[in-house]
């Protein structure tokens, strides 16, 4: 038993406290990192896509696109939502838990268009034997993506709340019933670097500061909503968010907490919440009034949704291409 712990490694050590998922479209990473769960967005999948061990994946789909009626940009998309879901059922096939798989960025703003989709994606999924409860789709989480999901998940379809940066949101989801959220540590913690802040921590990155706020105020108003830190930037913002219900963490830095010896303290506890924040009450006009006051999460969601938006773009252009050829 001493010589098990003696061997264990950060990465083992975290597995034990928290749900691990890997953030990527890197599908041979994910068989040889052995995750919970998989998450993947735009960019993600555009690298994927440009990767030529992956090309039976992106050929299956431009074949089916080749046997079309319709053409144009509508193509181009139902292309694009074909390739995302063969890489989703992919990863279905190596991890045993769920899929996230993201709704268009350009439909952040569109509550009805975001649910058609979400319903069109766990159909594609269902058609290839996928259940729903294998599945996560993600939704950016604005006003507009956030009523989606509410309506999604009265559906039985589990939402992923994404490029989630304030309380605010985070409550907003919770009230929403989501199913998880996704807050974004590194991308807090650009911002504040870029605003002239630091240096900092792994306790005072804040990123990390907002991720544990927000945990603490779910436990401690019994929300079940899972808290699934996101966008890492290095292993210390990992290490101190060890015991958070899930984290989603690039190949890179699960290599690093891979390569380096335990032990690694357990920082969050639902067993152990020092505080019980006050209840934040919302309707939409306080959720935008309270997101306009906070410049690092209005910024930072428009700016991840812009990017969003063109990578997505760059994957319809170089589909129409490929489809055209």
């Amino acid at each position: 038993m001493a010589s098990a712990l003696a061997t264990s490694t950060k990465l083992d050590d975290l597995r034990e406290m928290t749900v691990v998922v890997a953030d990527t479209g890197d599908i041979e990473a994910v068989r040889r990192l052995k995750p919970q769960d998989c998450t993947t967005n735009p960019t993600l999948l555009l690298k994927a896509v440009e990767t030529p061990a992956y090309a039976t994946l992106v050929d299956e789909a431009l074949a089916w696109g080749a046997k079309q009626s319709a053409g144009g940009a509508g193509l181009a998309e139902a292309v694009c939502d074909r390739l995302a879901v063969n890489f989703g059922a992919e990863l279905a096939g190596i991890v045993p838990g769920r899929v996230s798989t993201e709704v268009d960025a350009d439909l952040s703003f569109d509550t009805a268009a975001t649910i058609a989709k979400a319903r069109a994606l766990i159909a594609a999924y269902d058609a290839r034997g996928i259940g729903r409860e294998r599945i996560l789709i993600k939704v950016a989480a604005t006003w507009e993506g956030i009523r989606a999901a509410e309506q999604l998940q009265r559906e039985g379809i589990d939402c992923n709340l994404t490029l989630l940066f304030s309380l605010t949101q985070a409550v907003a989801c919770a009230d929403a019933g989501a199913f998880l959220i996704s807050p974004f540590v590194g991308r807090i913690l650009d911002w504040h670097v870029k605003a002239g802040g630091g240096p900092y921590s792994g306790e005072t990155d804040p990123g990390v500061v907002s991720v544990r706020n927000i945990y603490t105020y779910y436990k401690s108003h019994g929300i079940k909503t899972v808290v699934m830190g996101a966008s890492f930037r290095n292993t210390g913002e990992i290490e101190a968010l060890a015991g958070c219900d899930r984290l989603t963490i690039g190949p890179a830095l699960l290599d690093q907490l891979a390569a380096e010896p335990g032990p690694l303290p357990r920082k969050l506890d639902p067993a152990h919440v020092a505080e019980t924040p006050a209840r934040l009450e919302l309707d939409e006009k306080r959720f935008r009034f309270l997101m306009n006051e906070d410049a690092m999460a209005t910024e930072k969601l428009s700016e991840g949704i812009r990017s969003f938006v063109k990578d997505l773009k760059a994957l319809r252009t170089l589909v129409a291409k490929r489809l055209d050829a």
